[in-house]
């Protein structure tokens, strides 16, 4: 097997678990905790959330490296590739690095981080109820998006495998 063969096979792999990832919170957790009042909705997502912002090293290595590996692959593969394989890379890396990892660091990351900064006992019911209107529709709205688009970046990889 060649180093670009083994380089997609694992672009492939990883992008995949963060779309399954992706994908969970948008049919399961967040569906989840939606039933929850306002204070204990906000505690839950800063819980779950605080396992990704202490680096959780499982985390990390699939959500970085897939990065890493899809842009490596993308160099080999433009050295490799012509036409509609090479489209095919290509099309996967835009959907990933432009429709799942841009909106993570521009809108959602943010959201994240605003909403882990709430104490939430030191709020009244009003502020909670704000808190999580400003939080939990915008959030909701971009992850489904960054579910659906890294779908389509695993299903291009996986199609451009089945070619090579």
């Amino acid at each position: 097997m060649d180093l670009f063969l083994a380089v997609v096979i694992v672009a492939t792999f990883l992008c995949s678990l963060v779309a399954g990832f992706l994908f969970a919170f948008a049919v399961v957790a967040m569906p989840g905790i939606r039933e929850l009042r306002d204070g204990e909705f906000i505690r839950a997502f800063q819980a779950m959330d605080r396992v990704i912002q202490n680096n959780h090293p499982i985390f990390i290595l699939v959500w970085v490296g897939s990065v890493f590996v899809l842009v490596l692959a993308l160099i080999l593969g433009f050295r490799q590739l012509a036409g509609v394989d090479r489209l095919l890379l290509a099309a996967s890396a835009i959907a990933y690095l432009l429709g799942v990892q841009l909106p993570t660091v521009s809108i959602n990351v943010p959201l994240n981080n605003r909403l882990q900064k709430l104490d939430v006992a030191g709020l009244d019911e009003a502020e909670r109820k704000a808190a999580r209107n400003n939080f939990e529709p915008r959030w909701n709205r971009w992850n489904v998006i960054r579910a659906l688009l890294s779908s389509l970046a695993a299903a291009l990889l996986i199609i451009l495998l089945a070619r090579l």
